[in-house]
């Protein structure tokens, strides 16, 4: 029976973590701009020399975020018509899951070994929420005219970060320009 509800506790760990894969996107931008007129790009070195993370990590980020805009059909250039810059922050989380349910759980203690009782095994675990910002300065102005937010959980390891790194940049320049969301 205790393995019954280690297998049940450790499906409903995973149904929660799963569940928080996914990046959620929010953007911000100057109505009278006009996302027409800019063609080309540059990295805001000033700014991105700020961002809280390790140049590994900036470098994977800038990477994406230049695929992205290359690919919507921007160059890269030495006089740019928008300049890009990033801002992150970081957040741990400590998830407590208590697989006792109601007044006990099945587990050991209680009424004996095959009845209800209380289960004392908490499960815990830990995760990092980061949110990444990209702003679009207009170069000739320096005006913000565009910021998207990325706002999901982290992964360890180098494989899993870029992955999750260009999933964070892509579903956010997704929403660039604004009206270009499908």
């Amino acid at each position: 029976m205790k393995k019954v509800t280690q297998t049940i506790s450790a499906l409903l760990l995973f149904i929660v973590v799963s569940s928080c894969s996914s990046v959620r996107v929010a953007t911000d931008y100057d109505s009278k701009a006009d996302f027409n007129q800019y063609k080309t790009f540059a990295f805001f070195k000033t700014g991105i020399d700020k961002a809280e993370i390790s140049d590994l990590d900036k470098r994977r980020i800038l990477r994406a975020i230049e695929s992205e805009l290359l690919a919507k059909g921007y160059s890269k250039s030495e006089t740019p018509d928008i300049l890009v810059s990033i801002f992150t922050k970081s957040s741990e989380r400590v998830n407590v899951y208590n697989n006792a349910w109601g007044m006990g759980g099945w587990g050991w203690g209680g009424w004996g070994p095959w009845g209800w009782g209380f289960n004392q095994q908490p499960m815990v675990t830990t995760s990092t929420q980061g949110t990444l910002y990209i702003d679009l300065i207009d170069a000739n102005k320096k005006e913000l005219i565009w910021q998207g937010m990325g706002t999901g959980y982290l992964a360890q390891g180098r494989e899993k970060k870029e992955a999750r790194i260009k999933e964070f940049v892509a579903k956010v320049m997704a929403k660039y320009p604004p009206g270009s969301e499908q």
